[in-house]
């Protein structure tokens, strides 16, 4: 399974129906995440750029897409950035990959 980090920013109506009526919007998320093979790992809200980061794992970079699509479609989330996280072991591999190909940089 492949972990993915979404931040994403609420629209101010969200925010707005969020503070009448109160929800813990992790067990919705997880149970959308569920519906489409992927796991919700945690919801955090943030206090700077982004409202909050929901971290998932699923199986492939469409399974991640398909959550993020999903959560987009009822429009109340203005903005949202999903990045696919990598291992410790998955990075090295990438790098003793990278470092045996011997690449120039340009020269001044």
């Amino acid at each position: 399974m492949v972990q993915y980090m979404s931040q994403f920013s609420y629209t101010t109506d969200a925010w707005a129906a969020l503070g009448i009526k109160l929800a813990d919007r992790s067990k919705a998320l997880a149970a959308l995440a569920r519906k489409l093979g992927a796991k919700l790992i945690s919801l955090n809200y943030t206090m700077r750029d982004w409202d909050g980061v929901a971290l998932i794992e699923a199986r492939d970079d469409k399974t991640a897409m398909a959550v993020v699509m999903a959560v987009l479609a009822p429009g109340h989330v203005r903005a949202i950035k999903t990045t696919r996280l990598y291992t410790v072991k998955e990075t090295l591999t990438v790098l003793r990959k990278a470092g045996g190909v011997g690449y120039s940089g340009p020269k001044g």
